[in-house]
């Protein structure tokens, strides 16, 4: 029999996420973390899935992505699913930023590996650590496929009047400057997802769908194809997030040079990890919050009125944009889990067809739901995400020869 299983790598600068999965059910066989990699307090935590074993941890020095892997197969070979196994079929990578260059999942080659680090200087927080983590897993698997499952794939789709900046063709085109968009790989698993949810085929369905977690993105969906979405030449435009602005005025970056006297580098720091929620309140965790906001305190309350705005805005364009919307889908940590931000984002919406149940809104489930009324025009629903199932689903239909087809359909 053909090998069916996938192991996911998401490689982060100091960190590595990982899943392995078996594409014959989707089924989850272990999954974990290696973090502070670099540090003398690394720390490994490994949960096998398969056959109801303990979760493991473990700590200790990890000096770099090689001793990462290299402890992460030797925790998957005390559960008899190691790396040499004959029934893993692939590895499959996330990679942050493909550029216009790939729009699907993609094999790993050489050529492609240039590709990806032509790419740093726009994602130079993450396509450096996506490229540690394959090359160091090339090296422990050269016989095995290696599959990279880019995030800004799913925007590849944008007409160019959403993806162009108004600037100077020229200057544009030369240093690549243009809107890619991020989280992917969870806004097409969630479009998809909600498509089935309404009992729909996805080519039939236009959904806005609202990835809010820390890092924040909203997408219009026609059809199963990106028409638009939030994020930009980086990860920093759009919606309000945990530590980031989201939209802003081009001028302020001149204005805090000229008055303030920031450098470049210190406006970096504080437009992506000292702004937008926390930069806001001092917190970026919505729990905390809203705690704060129900005990009466203005700035929290400010906080989230910011977010709350900047998200409807977002949610009215998109309406706009897509003509017709069929289903609003939140999704992500905050778009999972906090039910007064939905309710927020769609109080005063009624006349477009948003609205959402309390009744529903206030129930907290594992799976897919609808918390709009019965018989609303536009359905609501909340979706978890899977990007790591769309990660190893992508990678699967690409080596196993199978026609491409998501998780959720």
């Amino acid at each position: 029999m053909s090998p069916t299983r996938v192991l996911v790598l998401n490689s982060g600068s100091s960190s590595v996420k990982y899943q392995l999965l078996d594409m014959r059910d989707r089924s989850r066989l272990a999954v974990g973390l290696v973090e502070r990699i670099g540090e003398e307090s690394g720390r490994l935590k490994h949960t096998p899935l398969a056959g109801g074993g303990e979760p493991r941890e473990t700590g200790g020095a990890v000096p770099d992505h090689e001793a990462a892997l290299k402890a992460v197969a030797g925790e998957l070979k005390r559960d008899g699913l190691g790396l040499d196994s004959p029934d893993l079929a692939a590895i499959g990578h996330r990679v942050v930023h493909g550029g216009m260059s790939f729009t699907e999942p993609t094999v790993i080659d050489d050529a492609v590996l240039a590709e990806i680090e032509r790419l740093v200087p726009v994602a130079p927080l993450h396509n450096p650590a996506n490229l540690t983590g394959i090359r160091t897993a090339m090296s422990l698997r050269p016989d095995l496929p290696q599959v990279a499952v880019f995030d800004t794939a799913f925007h590849t789709t944008m007409p160019e009047s959403a993806a162009r900046y108004a600037i100077d063709v020229r200057t544009a085109d030369e240093h690549r400057i243009r809107r890619y968009g991020f989280h992917g790989t969870s806004h097409a698993y969630v479009s998809r997802a909600t498509a089935k949810l309404l009992g729909r085929d996805p080519r039939e369905v236009n959904v806005i769908v609202l990835h809010l977690g820390n890092g924040a993105s909203a997408s219009a969906v026609r059809g199963g194809r990106c028409v638009e979405t939030s994020m930009g030449l980086t990860p920093l435009e759009g919606l309000v997030m945990g530590t980031r602005s989201g939209d802003l005025d081009p001028a302020v970056i001149f204005h805090l040079m000229r008055v303030a006297g920031m450098s470049a580098d210190d406006i970096d720091v504080l437009l992506n990890k000292k702004s937008g929620l926390i930069g806001l309140c001092g917190d970026n965790d919505m729990r905390e919050i809203r705690r704060r906001v129900d005990a009466g305190d203005e700035q929290a309350a400010l906080a989230f009125d910011i977010y709350i705005h900047r998200l409807r805005k977002y949610i009215g364009a998109y309406y706009a944009v897509l003509g017709r919307v069929d289903a609003v889908a939140f999704t992500a940590g905050v778009g999972e889990n906090a039910a007064p931000v939905r309710e927020a984002a769609l109080a005063g919406l009624e006349e477009l067809g948003l609205a959402v149940d309390p009744e529903l809104n206030a129930v907290r489930a594992d799976g897919p739901r609808l918390i709009s009324p019965a018989g609303a025009r536009v359905a609501v629903a909340v979706v978890p995400t899977d990007e790591e199932l769309e990660i190893a689903t992508q990678t699967y239909a690409l080596v196993s020869g199978e026609s491409r087809h998501t998780s959720a359909e």
